[in-house]
């Protein structure tokens, strides 16, 4: 009577676990990046819940600027700086918007771009 073994090899599994670690690794590289972007976009959305409350149409860019770097400041937001923030008039209401680039390095000379664009209306 022959034996049958059944399974995968050593090396087998060294081809399915190697492609599922470098996704993993890349994930918890990413994580502090996308944390970063959350904390942006929760500044953002509080400083639109603020000017709603007040007159935004009053409101001027530098005041902006300067109660969005206290919430960057609370949130601990690393990246853009309230200066890389834009500020732009659409039909009589403050716009802000954020486009910027983060990098994560991931192994030697490889490394993982992201690219974010976030826009709030200020009303």
């Amino acid at each position: 009577m022959r034996n049958r073994q059944r399974g995968m090899t050593m090396i087998g599994w060294l081809m399915v676990m190697i492609p599922i670690g470098i996704v993993v690794y890349a994930g918890i590289r990413l994580t502090p990046i996308y944390l970063n972007y959350y904390r942006v976009v929760t500044s953002l959305r509080q400083l639109a819940a603020e000017t709603q409350s007040g007159d935004a149409a009053a409101q001027s860019v530098t005041a902006l600027r300067q109660s969005l770097s206290k919430r960057f400041d609370v949130q601990y937001v690393e990246h853009p700086t309230p200066a890389e923030i834009n500020f732009s008039r659409v039909d009589g209401t403050w716009v802000a918007t954020t486009d910027y680039e983060d990098l994560a390095p991931l192994f030697g000379n490889v490394s993982l771009i992201v690219q974010f664009h976030k826009e709030v209306p200020l009303q």
